[in-house]
């Protein structure tokens, strides 16, 4: 069906399948196939129209959040290697535990175990991929942090960006206009001045010489975060997130476990434990269960692109924290990054619509292939036709019934 819109001050209206109870004759052969009528409401264009809605500062302050979370579990992970514990797949054991406990005891309440079992037998290979992709991402870069400084790890994880474009583009017909592409480059701009003020001081941040088997290691699992994400911000829009977070447990903690019992025996049996490192483990996984429970999110309201350039400023942040905890030193060059990646994010946005990128290319037009739920555009295009039907303009269709 082809699917135009000549004029954004008009609705456009795509053409409603009969329905067999009013009509004996039409029956249709799959109701799968069965359309209703969907009216596109007007959506505002032009310059900034995404910067003048609230949805922009939403996802801006909710990119930061992240980066605050990303640096906290860093310097977690690195203050429990000064404590003598580095146990890469353990450490993160209990957050797909408590994520699995949360999210698929509501799965199984919302579905009952046979749609749920239905559900898995269905889609569980997509969410063990995932599930492997993040993992593996948690395990090399929590393992990185043995060799690395917490500065120079985050400043190889920008690699994450690339591959997420790529990806993208190559998968989900994802196409960057020129402003998102300047925005993304001077975000890296950001990060070539930490790096810049970084040569200027001649060592990096904290003194600590970087190993290059801890930047092989970050790399690797900056390469399978890009890979993640991609795969997260696919599902996200086409399931609740309730089934996918729970999927992303299910299949991250069973695979996690195995990895834990068979490479982390040696390290657990060597590792310091006391109070701090309880602490430490304690603050991780609270950050994490923060951290998986908003991304998702995110991803529906802007990309992975979009997440993974926000994380940029994870390195100001870093330097931030590590000036009380790793006694850093901050050099005049930071808030200069710092300010260079904010502006960066903000021409990413400058041109879009006022749905920004949370109308994805894969769903359709209208978004006819996605869920309804938090931060979806197809959430915002029915509530836009609600009001409408309240008007008396148009009836308002029931678009999908999940919520989440």
């Amino acid at each position: 069906m082809a699917e135009t819109r000549k004029d954004h001050s008009e609705h456009t209206v795509y053409p409603q399948a009969e329905d067999p109870h009013t009509d004996p004759k039409a029956v249709p052969a799959n109701t799968e196939d069965v359309t209703e009528q969907v009216i596109i409401p007007p959506v505002k264009e032009g310059r900034f129209a995404f910067l003048k809605t609230r949805r922009f500062y939403v996802v801006l302050v909710m990119g930061q959040i992240l980066a605050m979370c990303l640096v906290s579990t860093g310097t977690l992970s690195q203050k429990l290697v000064l404590e003598g514990t580095s146990i890469p797949a353990f450490q993160s054991f209990f957050v797909y535990v408590f994520l699995n406990l949360g999210y698929t005891s509501y799965t199984l309440y919302k579905y009952g175990v046979k749609k749920w079992a239905q559900m898995v037998l269905k889609d569980g290979w997509k969410y063990f991929i995932l599930a492997f992709l993040d993992v593996e991402g948690n395990y090399f870069v929590v393992l990185a942090y043995r060799y690395t400084t917490i500065l120079s790890a985050q400043l190889i994880s920008f690699w994450t960006i690339v591959v997420v474009v790529i990806i993208s583009f190559l998968f989900l017909r994802v196409r960057y206009r020129i402003p998102q592409i300047l925005g993304i480059i001077i975000c890296c701009g950001g990060m070539g001045v930490l790096l810049a003020s970084d040569s200027m001081n001649g060592s990096p941040v904290g003194g600590l010489p970087t190993q290059v088997k801890g930047d092989l290691f970050m790399l690797l699992g900056a390469t399978m975060y890009g890979f993640s994400n991609v795969a997260e911000e696919f599902l996200a829009s086409k399931k609740p997130l309730f089934e996918v977070i729970g999927q992303l447990a299910f299949w991250g903690m069973l695979i996690n476990g195995t990895q834990a019992g068979i490479f982390d025996r040696a390290s657990f049996r060597s590792a310091t434990w006391n109070g701090k490192v309880a602490g430490y483990m304690i603050g991780y996984t609270l950050t994490m269960l923060i951290f998986y429970s908003l991304v998702p999110i995110l991803l529906r309201m802007a990309s992975a692109a979009f997440f993974n350039i926000s994380i940029l400023t994870t390195n100001f942040w870093s330097v931030l924290i590590g000036t009380r905890v790793f006694h850093y030193v901050i050099h005049k060059l930071y808030p200069v990054a710092f300010v260079m990646i904010i502006i960066g994010l903000i021409i990413y946005f400058a041109f879009q619509n006022s749905l920004g990128e949370s109308r994805k290319p894969w769903l359709g037009l209208n978004q006819e292939k996605g869920v309804v739920g938090v931060g979806t555009a197809k959430k915002k295009i029915k509530v836009k036709v609600d009001i409408e039907a309240g008007s008396g303009a148009s009836r308002a269709p029931v678009l999908d019934e999940a919520a989440t």
